[in-house]
C-alpha cells in the first residue's frame, strides 16, 4: 500500500520540480540583457511597422529596369557585386510579407538590397482578406510568371517573412514552383505549423497548426525539387511555438536552417545579421544557379545536411549588444 502511494507521488514531485526547473531557467534567460535587448528591439520595430503600415497598402508601382548594369556612378557595394556576378546582381528578387500585413514589413530589408547591388527587388502584396494558402500561392505564381516575363529571367528568388514563407514554399513544392524559383529565403515561417494559430479561428489559421492538411502537404515526398531553401528562425519569436518550428526539416529538399538569438518575430526583416545572411545567400551563384560557395548549402549535399540534427550556421543576433 506504502509503495502504491509513494509512486505516484514520487512521479508527481518529479514532474513539479522539473517544471519549477524549467520556469526558473525561462525567467532567467528572459532577465538576460540580450534577450531585453531583444525585446525592446521588437517594441520598437512593431510601433515603427504601425506608422509605416498606410503606406504599404497599396501595390508598388513598378521602377524602371536597370539598363546594362554599367558600373558608371555606382556606389563601392552596388559594384562590387555587379563586378563580381551581374547575374546575382540582376536575378529578381520578390519579397513576400505575412498574414494580415503588407509590403511596408520589407522597408529596410529592400533598402539593403538595393544598397548591397541586387537591381532588381520587388514586393507582392496579397490580400489581407486572405483565407487560404493555396489561393495565395496561386497568386504568388502569377506573379512570378509575370515578373520573369518582364525581366527575361527564367528563375527568381522569393524571400518569404512569416506566413509569407509557408506560401512561397507551398508554391514550390506543391505547384511545380522549383521550376521558377531558384531560391527561397523564409524568416520566422512555421513550416511544422504553430501552436499560436491555435488561438484564432479563422480558416487561415487553422491552416497554419501543426495539424493541418496545408503543414501535412509539405511533408510529403518532393524528389525532384530543384529550388534550395534557407530558414531563418530565432529562439526569441513569440509567434511561431515552439520557435524551432520555423525550421525546415525534409529529407528531399535542399535546406540551410539558420537560427539566430534574441531578435522577434516582428524584427527578423530589420535585423542586421539577418540582412547579410539573406545577402550572402543571395550573392552567391554560379552560371547554373547554383551556390559555389562553401558557406551555402549545395544541392549535390542536400541529403548530407538534411540528416544533421542541428542544420547548421549560427548567426549572431543584433538584438545582443555589441
Amino acid at each position: 500500500m506504502h509503495a502504491m502511494v509513494t509512486g505516484p507521488a514520487t512521479r508527481a514531485w518529479g514532474a513539479t520540480r522539473a517544471a519549477r526547473d524549467t520556469a526558473g531557467t525561462a525567467v532567467r534567460r528572459a532577465c538576460t540583457p540580450s534577450t531585453v535587448w531583444g525585446v525592446t528591439v521588437e517594441a520598437v520595430w512593431i510601433a515603427a511597422h504601425l506608422a509605416l503600415y498606410p503606406l504599404g497598402v497599396a501595390q508598388e508601382r513598378a521602377e524602371p529596369e536597370p539598363g546594362d548594369f554599367s558600373l558608371r556612378d555606382l556606389d563601392p557595394l552596388r559594384r562590387s557585386l555587379v563586378a563580381s556576378d551581374a547575374e546575382a546582381a540582376g536575378t529578381p528578387i520578390l519579397l513576400v510579407h505575412g498574414m494580415v500585413d503588407n509590403r511596408s514589413i520589407f522597408t529596410f530589408l529592400r533598402r539593403a538590397l538595393r544598397r548591397w547591388g541586387f537591381g532588381r527587388v520587388s514586393t507582392l502584396n496579397y490580400s489581407v482578406f486572405t483565407s487560404d494558402v493555396r489561393t495565395a500561392a496561386r497568386e504568388l505564381g502569377e506573379r512570378i510568371e509575370a515578373l520573369c516575363a518582364e525581366t527575361g529571367y527564367e528563375r527568381v528568388h522569393v524571400v518569404g517573412h512569416s506566413m509569407g514563407g509557408v506560401i512561397a514554399r507551398y508554391y514550390v513544392q506543391r505547384l511545380g514552383g522549383d521550376q521558377r524559383v531558384h531560391t527561397v529565403v523564409t524568416m520566422g515561417s512555421p513550416h511544422g505549423g504553430t501552436e499560436a494559430a491555435r488561438l484564432l479561428p479563422t480558416r487561415l489559421a487553422r491552416q497554419l497548426r501543426p495539424d493541418s492538411d496545408v503543414i501535412a502537404e509539405l511533408r510529403e515526398p518532393a524528389a525532384d525539387c530543384r529550388t534550395r531553401f534557407v530558414a531563418i528562425w530565432s529562439d526569441l519569436d513569440q509567434l511561431v511555438l515552439p520557435p524551432d518550428r520555423a525550421r525546415i526539416d525534409h529529407p528531399d529538399l535542399a535546406v540551410r536552417n539558420v537560427p539566430v538569438s534574441d531578435v522577434g518575430h516582428m524584427s527578423l526583416p530589420v535585423d542586421r545579421h539577418v540582412i547579410r545572411e539573406i545577402v550572402t545567400t543571395l550573392a552567391r551563384l554560379d552560371h547554373d544557379g547554383h551556390p559555389v560557395s562553401a558557406g551555402v548549402t549545395s544541392l549535390d549535399e542536400r541529403r548530407a545536411v538534411a540528416r544533421q540534427p542541428a542544420g547548421t550556421t549560427a548567426v549572431r543576433s543584433a538584438a545582443a549588444p555589441a
